[in-house]
């Protein structure tokens, strides 16, 4: 008679514990950057038309631009690079008992190399198209600076959505929620110039977006903690202000004629900044939207977990 061993290993599928190598996270990484770029790829890539491009050139004849340089698309230029990060983020924050110190940094590196190659190769491309002068000059390095400052948010975000306790991820999640309105808006219109009738009905809906997921991630965080309690209250401030400096910024960049005036332009944009943060469609509305979802998430959270103790 034989009798079996109780205390040998139990016989384990060799799958059960599959971990991914690093190089799967650098591809993952890679993957969540080009999402963010969406709205720009569905475009075509080709550079919007430039003021001071060297010769007279037809939209359909620019050079492909792997970030849409323009004074135009400073929004948008922020929205495709924290999306992006924001994503990887969440993947690895969501896969923690999967992941070490090696595949997170394969993970940062796919990421944020993509987009240090996209500003590289824009910035020569433009650079390279611009007519002679110190006008074509400053303008470049102000493009080439609004890229890097969103490169530099979006790296941010990366890191707190990935490894930080609930209090900084949330943070990291209501810059990126702010930046996803943007980017749902171009997703919805990639040309701004044919709108239909849908893509209008679809834009006062998505209006709504960065407030829903800001209330979303207030619940998800919760407020069980001062730091919690802080961080939710910096949601609110983002929500409210990151739209603010937003509009200001593209309007005073999109005026041509204080291009030469920087005081002028200065005082331009904190006065579209102090307009902005008085209106209640960029101000009470979404502050409204975003409490009103938090406290539901909050509400329901709470009774789901009631439930599951008993």
């Amino acid at each position: 008679m034989v009798v079996a061993d109780t205390d040998a290993a139990p016989l384990e599928n060799p799958t059960t514990h599959r971990v991914l190598g690093p190089g799967v996270w650098l591809v993952v990484g890679v993957g969540a950057a080009a999402v963010g770029f969406l709205p720009w790829i569905i475009t075509g890539m080709r550079l919007p038309l430039q003021n001071l491009w060297d010769s007279p050139t037809p939209p359909e004849d620019m050079p492909i631009g792997l970030l849409p340089f323009s004074q135009y698309s400073i929004t948008l230029i922020a929205g495709i690079l924290v999306v992006g990060s924001a994503l990887a983020g969440l993947v690895a924050r969501a896969a923690h008992r999967r992941r070490d110190r090696r595949r997170l940094l394969a993970l940062v590196a796919g990421t944020l190399g993509v987009q240090v190659v996209a500003i590289a190769y824009t910035a020569t491309v433009v650079g390279s198209g611009l007519r002679p002068g110190n006008e074509s000059t400053i303008y470049l390095a102000a493009i080439v600076a609004v890229a890097v400052a969103s490169f530099a948010t979006s790296t941010g975000v990366l890191f707190l959505v990935a490894v930080c306790p609930g209090a900084g991820a949330l943070i990291g999640l209501a810059v990126a929620a702010v930046a996803s309105g943007w980017w749902l808006d171009a997703l919805v219109v990639p040309v701004p110039w044919a709108v239909s009738d849908t893509q209008v009905a679809i834009l006062g809906v998505l209006h709504w977006a960065p407030a829903v997921l800001s209330g979303i991630a207030i619940a998800w965080c919760g407020v069980a903690s001062a730091g919690r309690i802080v961080a939710a209250v910096a949601t609110i401030a983002i929500l409210v202000v990151g739209p603010a400096v937003a509009t200001a910024v593209s309007s005073a960049a999109g005026t041509r004629v204080l291009a030469r005036y920087p005081a002028e332009m200065a005082g331009y944009t904190m006065q579209v900044f102090a307009q902005a943060l008085t209106s209640s469609e960029l101000t009470l509305r979404p502050v409204v939207t975003a409490l009103v979802v938090a406290v539901i998430g909050l509400a329901v959270g709470g009774a789901l977990r009631r439930g599951y103790s008993r």
